[in-house]
This record gives structure tokens, C-alpha cells and sequence, in this order.
């Protein structure tokens, strides 16, 4: 068979044969060089490419004979016609030849560029249905993590909250029933009964994630002046507040979880070291805030502190440190038995 650009003995045969055929048959009647110019058309298909350019030679011989009157030319002026014709067919088929070739060279050149983008194409498909994928896992795993945060914020919040208040609440009582008098025992009481108010409030206010009540409408500095001076005055332990630096105004998020930490501190000392004084410290110090919570009491070893969940608080410190890592902030505790202990919260100084 002759498959056209697949050149191969038969068809280089075929080829030689028919244009042999047509050059017998033109030089027997000019007429038949319409026959023999079928050469041009294929001889690039049919021939290899080293044999392409001398067949369409020789076809152009055979036409320029057609065309210069027949063959053999007759006369000196026939062959110069002869060789003038043979001149040109052999540039214009030699020309259109060679833009053959090289639009068959583009076209095999466009259809590896086509054949190319198809499998990159496959490969982006592929690719997106992969991404596609790993999306829906990322959003699951991040609404798992939202869901487990926000577990986290509402234990912390309910232990900031209605456990202190409920000790609290609890401390007062037990004093109400040790007083010697009623008048201190009615004291007691009233205090029992605003710390109850007071807790339930900071409850609803953390389920619904809103600011604590001592932020509604001071600053964190007054919050937290208010907060230890009301802390000292139940507790009974000499504790004095500090703030140095330049005040500047706080993100909401910052001010309530300094305030938290500050609260827990302070109720961790109340229930476990036995202080009888304390200090508080709030320092504005560039890009960065810190609050330091330093008592005289027995302190603890570090190490060997109650597990989440026992007496010892070991819950607070951990969400201490949880409030301050989820504004990319730190909290250190410095403690040692009979040696005090100093809770240092540092946190991004985040401006609204």
C-alpha cells in the first residue's frame, strides 16, 4: 500500500515506474505531460526525503519538454527555450517543495503542541479534582478544630466564671457560719449573694462570647484596679496594682484575656498559697503588653502540680497559658516551694 508520508520501497517503485511512463509517453506526444505533472503532487509523499528533490526534477524535465514543443528539442533556440522552462519549473517546484515540507513540519509541530495541552489538560483536571479533595478535608478539619476551640473557650470561660464564683460564693459561706456575730455574718452573706450575681452574669456574657462584665464600661487598667482592690478586700491580703508605660488602647479580645489570666492568678493564690501579700503589674512595653501576678505565698513545684481537673488549679495554668497562646502570646511561671510564685503573661499589643 502507499501511505502517504510513509515512503518505502513500493512506493519509490510506483513512483519511478509511472514517471518513467509519463516521459516515454511525452516524448512521444506533448499532450501527455498532463499526465506526467501528477509528479509534482506526490513525489514528496512517495519518495524518501533524499530522493524527493531529483524526482521532482525529473518530472520538471519532462514538463519543460512538453512546453518547450516536445521532446527532443528540434533546434539551438528549442533547447535555450528548453532549458529556460526547465530552469523555471525546477525553482517553483523546488520552492513550493520546500514550503511543503515545512508546513508539514508546522502542522506535525502544532498537532505534538495540541497532543501536549490535551495531556496537560488532563493533568490540571486531575490536579483540580485532587485540590478539590484536600479542600473538603482542610474545611472538615477545620470546622473540627473550630468545634474543639470553641469547647476549649467554653471550659475556660465556665471555669473563669461560675467555678470561681461558685468558691467564692462557698469561702463566704463557711465565713457567714464561723462568725461570731450576726452583723458579720450578714456581711458574709451580702458578699455571698453579690458574687452569685455577679458569676451568673459572666456566664451568660461567655456563652454568647461577649466582653467580661468588667470591661462593659472600663478600660483594662480600671478593670483590673477594681478587680484586685475587690479581690484584697475579700481575701484580706495586702496586694497592690501597678501600671507602667504608656497606656494605649487595647483590642477587645486582649483586654478580656489579660483580665481572665488576672482573675485565675489571683483565685489560684486565694485558694493555694497562703499569701499575705500580692502584686499586680500591668506593663505596656512597645508592640507587646505584660501582666505579672507575683504573691509571697508557699508556692509549688512546678513539676508535680495536681493534673487538669484535681485541686490543685492545674486547670487554670493550662488555660492560662491556652487563653494566651490563641493571640500568639505566652505565659511563664516562676515557682518554687516556700519561694512565692509570679505568673508572666506577654501577648502582641493588638490596637483596635
Amino acid at each position: 500500500m502507499l501511505v502517504p508520508g510513509a515512503p518505502g520501497p513500493a512506493s519509490t517503485a510506483h513512483f519511478v515506474l509511472r514517471t518513467a511512463l509519463a516521459f516515454a509517453l511525452t516524448w512521444l506526444n506533448p499532450f501527455f505531460a498532463v499526465y506526467a505533472c501528477v509528479g509534482y503532487f506526490d513525489a514528496v509523499h512517495l519518495l524518501p526525503r533524499r530522493l524527493s528533490h531529483p524526482g521532482l526534477l525529473v518530472v520538471a524535465v519532462t514538463m519543460a519538454g512538453s512546453q518547450s514543443g516536445g521532446l527532443p528539442p528540434a533546434s539551438p533556440v528549442q533547447w535555450l527555450v528548453f532549458g529556460g522552462l526547465f530552469a523555471l519549473n525546477a525553482c517553483l517546484v523546488v520552492g513550493f517543495s520546500h514550503l511543503a515540507v515545512k508546513d508539514a513540519e508546522k502542522a506535525a509541530e502544532r498537532a505534538a503542541t495540541i497532543a501536549e495541552l490535551g495531556r496537560a489538560n488532563r493533568r490540571l483536571e486531575q490536579a483540580l479534582a485532587e485540590n478539590a479533595a484536600l479542600q473538603a478535608q482542610l474545611l472538615l478539619q477545620a470546622r473540627e478544630a473550630g468545634v474543639a476551640d470553641e469547647r476549649r473557650r467554653l471550659a475556660a470561660e465556665i471555669h473563669d466564671t461560675i467555678a470561681q464564683g461558685l468558691t467564692g460564693v462557698v469561702t463566704q459561706l463557711q465565713a457567714a457560719s464561723a462568725a461570731p456575730d450576726r452583723d458579720r455574718a450578714e456581711t458574709h452573706l451580702r458578699r455571698a449573694a453579690d458574687l452569685a450575681r455577679h458569676s451568673l452574669g459572666e456566664a451568660r456574657r461567655s456563652v454568647r462570647n461577649l466582653s467580661p462584665v468588667a470591661l462593659e464600661h472600663d478600660a483594662l487598667p480600671d478593670a483590673l484596679r477594681k478587680t484586685v482592690e475587690e479581690w484584697a478586700e475579700r481575701t484580706g491580703v495586702d496586694t497592690r496594682f501597678t501600671v507602667t508605660g504608656t497606656e494605649a488602647p487595647l483590642h477587645d479580645e486582649v483586654a478580656a484575656t489579660l483580665l481572665r489570666i488576672a482573675q485565675e492568678a489571683l483565685s489560684n493564690t486565694a485558694r493555694h498559697s497562703g499569701a499575705a501579700r500580692a502584686g499586680v503589674t500591668l506593663s505596656y512595653m512597645g508592640d507587646e503588653i505584660t501582666l505579672d501576678v507575683r504573691d509571697d505565698g508557699r508556692g509549688f513545684d512546678p513539676l508535680a502540680r495536681p493534673e487538669r481537673g484535681g485541686d490543685g488549679g492545674g486547670f487554670g495554668l493550662d488555660g492560662m497559658r491556652a487563653r494566651a497562646e490563641r493571640l500568639t502570646g505566652t505565659v511563664t511561671v516562676e515557682t518554687a516551694p516556700g519561694e512565692g510564685t509570679a505568673v508572666s503573661a506577654r501577648v502582641p499589643l493588638a490596637t483596635p
